[in-house]
């Protein structure tokens, strides 16, 4: 099915489509998608399955999250694009990779969720079935600025990205617009073996200070690609598009300066 998204720039500019992380939704494009913009690019920026104001119901694995990418580009008559994920996200975009290469021109895989172990995805899973409801925005923001994914989050982007997603229950409770249940199928895929890697240009973005990744794959992607891989480190943990805004954005726009026409 076709997604809810958010859309920069022109339409007659070179396309980048961008996929964002489990529980989270398009809007942390934003900042990436304007200056992209600025540059005379087409950008836009989806919210998965189960996430922001795209519809909730199942499936929720990784087909039917490549087949609702491909759907949304083909609304959009995208025909090829570069595409940009983070955490969960990246695992998507580089499953369509392998399943559609004649669609992709790039990848920028932001610290991607290939390969997590199965003790973390389990607890982590377990984590997201409880009812994490808020009474206040402020509330919400301090459990995002504990959690041990969150390094260096500036409490101004957190409170904004907050203040946009949280939604009101029958209850009165806040809570934040994914679902729980596609969530918990999201850290289930992760458990699962990596995608194949695609033979496209690739961006591989990991954070120095701390990953809530396994960076086992990196190898296998050197080995894989060899000068098709560009390896870029950026400061602070997993949440880059918050945490390294400026070190991540020179490093995609440097990668998509690099593309072939």
């Amino acid at each position: 099915m076709p997604l809810h998204f958010r859309k920069w720039g022109p339409a007659s500019g070179e396309a980048v489509l961008c996929v964002h992380g489990l529980a989270q939704h398009g809007g942390i494009f934003e900042r990436l998608g304007r200056r992209l913009a600025e540059g005379g690019r087409q950008v836009v920026s989806v919210d998965l399955r189960g996430h922001g104001s795209s519809d909730r119901e199942p499936p929720w694995n990784t087909d039917a999250h490549v087949a609702d990418l491909l759907a949304t580009a083909d609304a959009l008559g995208i025909e090829r694009a570069a595409w940009v994920g983070h955490s969960f996200g990246g695992r998507m975009i580089a499953a369509l990779a392998v399943d559609a290469p004649q669609r992709v021109t790039g990848l920028a895989l932001l610290d991607p969720g290939l390969e997590v172990p199965a003790a973390h995805a389990l607890a982590s899973a377990e984590v997201e079935r409880l009812d994490w409801s808020f009474a206040s925005v402020d509330s919400a923001v301090n459990a995002l600025l504990s959690s041990d994914s969150v390094v260096a989050s500036p409490k101004e982007v957190v409170t904004a990205y907050a203040a946009d997603d949280l939604r009101a229950g029958p209850d009165g409770r806040l809570r934040f617009s994914f679902s729980p249940s596609a969530a918990v199928v999201a850290w289930n895929e992760m458990a699962l073996p990596p995608p194949e890697i695609a033979q496209v240009p690739t961006l591989l973005v990991r954070p120095v200070t701390s990953s809530i990744h396994s960076r086992a794959d990196d190898r296998r992607y050197r080995e894989a690609l060899g000068s098709l891989l560009t390896m870029a480190a950026v400061p602070n943990g997993h949440n880059v598009l918050w945490e390294s805004p400026l070190e991540t954005e020179a490093a995609i726009l440097d990668f998509l300066a690099k593309l072939p026409a």
